[in-house]
């Protein structure tokens, strides 16, 4: 795979792993689009990006609006012509028992987890379609095949991201474009600054194990697709 002439799309792309994956694509000679809710957050890590000498280019977005998804997706066109790679990995979590979940948080993870990756697809996958060559990678969560204490909203909107993927990979498959996947479990991250559960973060994942299990099952010849991919601490 000539990274050279891949570009790709990361939502969520100011910190944790989707931070990792656009670090890891531009270390490896890809140019990276990325987005964030602040656009000034977005901005910096692009110019992080490009002292390497990589073209970057970085937006704020908020996934969950169709009218902002349609302008970071103009604006990426423009500086970059047409994405090869897409990494929905724009997620929220919000955790407690369904008795004292609101609506209001139900919704946010709904609308974030998965109808920002619908907006977001929807947006990028024609001009793959049409160029019969692209990867599309969704990063759900072992949440989205077990079910957790006090995650109900957050499981349920991974299992979703799980079956999206998969429809959307029967769909599009014969037509060139590669829909993966990825199901990582406890990653040291800030997303466990606000979730009840505790891990021991010297044992689990790092942010920068999952990019790179990402980039390297984009290397796989064209011919090749792996579809799910699970990635777990060997040892919690």
């Amino acid at each position: 795979m000539d990274w050279s002439r891949e570009s790709a799309v990361v939502t969520g792309g100011t910190e944790g792993i989707g931070r990792a994956i656009a670090q890891e694509f531009s270390r490896r000679g890809a140019g990276v689009a990325l987005c964030a809710r602040s656009a000034e957050r977005a901005e910096q890590v692009a110019r992080e990006l490009g002292k390497s000498g990589r073209t970057a280019f970085g937006a704020g977005c908020d996934v969950r609006d169709e009218t902002q998804v349609r302008a970071f997706a103009e604006r990426v066109r423009k500086a970059f012509g047409t994405p090869t790679l897409l990494v929905n990995n724009a997620g929220i979590g919000r955790f407690a028992p369904l008795t004292e979940t609101t609506v209001g948080d139900w919704d946010a993870v709904m609308e974030t987890n998965l109808r920002g990756m619908f907006l977001v697809t929807r947006e990028f996958l024609p001009a793959m379609l049409e160029a019969h060559r692209g990867a599309i990678v969704n990063i759900a969560s072992l949440a989205g095949k077990n079910g957790i204490v006090d995650g109900t909203a957050y499981s349920a909107s991974k299992h979703g991201v799980l079956g999206f993927s998969k429809s959307l990979m029967l769909e599009v498959r014969k037509q060139g474009v590669r829909v993966i996947a990825v199901c990582p479990g406890s990653v040291n991250t800030a997303f466990h600054d606000t979730s009840p559960h505790n891990p021991n973060r010297d044992r689990i994942l790092w942010a920068e194990d999952v990019a790179r299990v990402v980039a390297d099952t984009l290397e796989l010849p064209e011919r090749a697709l792996v579809s799910e991919l699970d990635i777990r601490p060997a040892n919690p």
